[in-house]
């Protein structure tokens, strides 16, 4: 078992528009079946990491209903936890929202850990990594801070709110903003390995040197003085920054070749279940390259489409390229093309709503159209 306790950050600096009034990032369904904070869990436990911190800045409810006790993660509850942390204080200026000062308004819980190191990793980024092996090389190398990357090549479109890493062979010496200047970046995944103590060290100097440090900010400051090393992320990477990012992830994952680069037998997924009813295909239904959950009542045309829990899709109906969240319904001869329908959402009346695939429309939850 890993020597590690985990800590799950909310990245309050990405802001995905109209589905973040209702919760955050963490807590948004993805593929019709999981929650996007799912992947994070399942990779510290399957990796062997029990005790498990969760720290979120706003709108708690929908997380804290979701992880629950985190049984469902298959936590060993006589051995580990997990500790869903909410800010004490409302902060009056958002500039003032970073990991540090959550980590600082809280840093009882990091200090009673027992465990020697700790590995940081974002509620908003989907992939996989066994952060077991990660501890591995860690101390191997014996680098101060391990840093998680990701090679991409499309660094212009949907990582304007990441950063990324600057490197010397595995040494990093600068972690700085993504400026959209250049389409290959080493895009850095906001995962961190370093040991307890020294997480603290750099709570106070970061403390010391601006309120508006994030933990990023202040290794990329110590980089001269530390060991800071990179490891380079294989397989399927999506950060989920704004609207678009959301979509697309949950989009590609469609295609079999790319899910299957996310989802493999020996390292399961978890997420709390809901049991109901297998969805119900009436004779009128046509479905393509489409996932759907459980629980719906289906009488019109889907095609490329995500759908999730309960869903209620109308005779005549043409969704196409959308993401229709529970509970929703969907009336007869609704035409929608490139939409994202939030929970309880209705749209009861003919409508037609097109968007285009990069700037896909949103429909608020609990609306009626």
């Amino acid at each position: 078992m890993a020597k590690a306790f985990g800590i799950v950050t909310s990245s309050p600096q990405h802001k995905v528009e109209g589905m973040q009034d209702y919760r955050p990032i963490g807590a948004f369904s993805f593929l019709g079946r999981f929650r996007v904070i799912d992947f994070p869990i399942s990779n510290l436990s399957n990796s062997g990491i029990n005790n498990i911190q969760v720290y979120i800045t706003k709108k708690p409810r929908s997380l804290v209903a979701h992880i629950g006790t985190g049984r469902h993660y298959n936590i060993n509850s006589k051995r580990g936890n997990i500790q869903i942390i909410v800010p004490n204080d409302e902060m009056v200026n958002p500039i003032y929202n970073t990991n540090i000062n959550a980590f600082f308004s809280n840093i009882d819980y990091i200090r009673n850990q027992s465990r020697e190191y700790v590995v940081i990793a974002p509620s908003c980024m989907i992939f996989t990594q066994d952060y077991d092996d990660l501890l591995q090389q860690h101390a191997k190398s014996g680098a101060d801070v391990t840093l998680l990357y990701h090679k991409v090549f499309n660094a212009k479109e949907g990582f304007t709110t990441c950063n990324t890493l600057t490197l010397d062979g595995d040494k990093v010496t600068a972690i700085t903003p993504n400026l959209g200047d250049e389409d290959n970046k080493d895009m850095f995944m906001e995962s961190f390995i370093l040991k307890k103590d020294l997480l603290l060290d750099l709570m106070q100097a970061a403390h010391e040197t601006s309120s508006v440090y994030t933990l990023a900010n202040i290794v990329n400051a110590k980089c001269g003085e530390l060991d800071v090393r990179g490891v380079e992320h294989h397989g399927f990477f999506a950060p989920i920054t704004d609207l678009a990012t959301y979509y697309k992830a949950n989009m590609d994952l469609i295609d079999f070749d790319e899910a299957a680069s996310l989802f493999t037998e020996d390292w399961p997924i978890y997420t709390r279940t809901s049991d109901s009813c297998p969805t119900q295909f009436y004779d009128e239904a046509e479905v393509k390259n489409s996932l759907v959950a459980n629980g719906g009542e289906i009488r019109g045309s889907i095609e490329d489409s995500i759908i999730g829990r309960n869903v209620t899709i109308g005779k005549g109906a043409v969704i196409k390229g959308c993401i229709v969240m529970a509970h929703a319904e969907i009336g007869e001869n609704v035409v929608l093309q490139n939409q994202i329908v939030d929970k309880y959402a209705k749209i009861v009346h003919e409508n037609k709503i097109l968007a285009e695939p990069g700037q896909p429309g949103y429909i608020k939850r609990s609306d009626i159209l």
